[in-house]
């Protein structure tokens, strides 16, 4: 995981950011992101407090919401972001795509895994809601303000409140 790389997948996923230069000074995703991994190393070496401390700071700047503990792949993008909360059990995969007002959230407030996880090449739309144990499988597209309480088998589409799943074959939708 570098800057680098970081910065590379951001304009990749972001078409009105023309710079590496404008997203490293200004994207509070990627702050949110670079501030979690620092957070999350904390975490790791039992410095739980101080990592919540940091993850808070990152809260105050960024509007985005990181729990030290969760595990987070590569190239992660978060776009806008404001209103992105991801908690403490949730597991995250290579080169997903979150947009603002996402939660990955909890069902249960017992100390067992309660968030989702995520696959790779997933993207997640503005105001989306994926809550409890849920796994999102790789390729899949979760829509804008969608409600996903189910495991998403890898390639599906979600849509609406309690979302359902689609089919996408070209041009052609079909729910099942």
């Amino acid at each position: 995981m570098s800057i680098r790389e970081d910065i590379r997948a951001g304009l990749e996923k972001d078409p009105a950011t023309l710079s590496g230069f404008e997203l490293f000074w200004t994207s509070p995703g990627l702050h949110a992101v670079w501030a979690y991994r620092f957070a999350h190393k904390l975490w790791k070496a039992k410095r739980r407090i101080l990592a919540r401390m940091v993850s808070n700071y990152a809260k105050f700047w960024t509007g985005i919401e990181i729990h030290p503990g969760a595990q987070i792949g590569r190239r992660l993008v978060i776009d806008h972001g404001v209103g992105v909360v991801i908690g403490e059990t949730a597991v995250i995969g290579d080169d997903v795509l979150i947009y603002h007002g996402v939660t990955l959230g909890g069902r249960t407030l017992d100390p067992v895994k309660r968030h989702p996880t995520v696959g790779d090449r997933v993207i997640v739309g503005a105001g989306a809601k994926l809550i409890g144990n849920i796994t999102i499988g790789n390729d899949c597209r979760v829509g804008a303000n969608a409600v996903v309480t189910k495991d998403m088998p890898a390639g599906t589409v979600a849509v609406g409140v309690n979302a359902r799943l689609v089919n996408v074959t070209g041009d052609d939708y079909y729910l099942i």
